[in-house]
């Protein structure tokens, strides 16, 4: 009977500590370019597990966000597709100095589902496509990166008839997904879990470098749970799910 109690009050005592933890969690909303849907989602698992807190994401055009933030959007942290407007989001006080760092390293990609439709840069010479797939330039830098490519190549002008837009990365994808363009900019990540197709990983020297910073909004600088996740995606744990989905790492940001 007496080990019995001891199990017993045992149990309480673990019960009362895991509720305490769990009052202690707390809760932050993401702003997530879309580039980054499936990696985000999976860090945020990995992160509640290991703290109980709470991430609420939302994905979307890192130019959506950044004028959404401007006019008081309850975020607390931005997951931007570039690092210009995190730093301008810092620049024009919005965002806490100091916490900006560069979580990934994007890589744009030409795909097309038919397996026989990309063949390297040849595609876009042949300009033998109806439809060409970006996202928007103004908002998504990966639609900035897409354009970048085809100027360098001389064959933004040729081409420019045939391109659509989509209002972000993802739904880009989706256009070529669907069968709405034959051919499209996407980002390597979204490739990852899909093996079909055809594709032509687009060289370095061709568009800028996409560095994906994040940046901690000053109203949530009090925010346990957001600067929690910051530190979170430097570690190793979180930057090997990271690379599994095709980024790049910068060295400096690891923690």
């Amino acid at each position: 009977m007496r080990s019995m109690r001891f199990v017993a009050a045992a149990l309480c005592a673990a019960a009362a500590l895991l509720t305490g933890a769990n009052a202690l969690a707390g809760s932050a909303n993401i702003a997530v370019a879309a580039n980054f849907t499936e990696p985000a989602k999976e860090i945020a698992g990995l992160f509640k597990a290991k703290t109980g807190h709470e991430l609420v994401l939302s994905f979307g055009a890192s130019g959506q966000f950044y004028t959404q933030i401007k006019e008081n959007a309850p975020f607390a942290i931005l997951l931007s597709a570039d690092d210009e407007r995190p730093k301008k989001l810092v620049d024009e006080g919005l965002g806490v100095a100091g916490s900006r760092f560069t979580y990934a390293i994007g890589k744009l990609v030409l795909w097309s589902k038919d397996p026989n439709a990309v063949r390297g840069e040849e595609t876009l010479k042949a300009n033998a496509f109806n439809k060409l797939s970006i996202a928007n330039p103004a908002a998504a830098p990966y639609g900035a990166a897409a354009v970048e490519t085809l100027k360098a190549l001389n064959l933004y002008e040729t081409i420019k008839p045939k391109i659509v837009q989509g209002n972000t990365i993802s739904q880009a994808f989706q256009f070529v997904d669907t069968g709405n363009a034959e051919v499209g900019f996407v980002a390597l990540s979204q490739l990852m879990p899909n093996a079909g197709g055809s594709r032509w990983l687009v060289p370095q020297n061709l568009y800028s470098e996409i560095r994906q910073d994040a940046v901690l909004l000053k109203a949530s600088a009090g925010n346990e749970a957001a600067t929690a996740f910051l530190t979170f995606l430097k570690t190793p744990e979180a930057r090997a799910v990271i690379e599994k989905f095709g980024y790049a790492l910068d060295p400096k940001s690891g923690s």
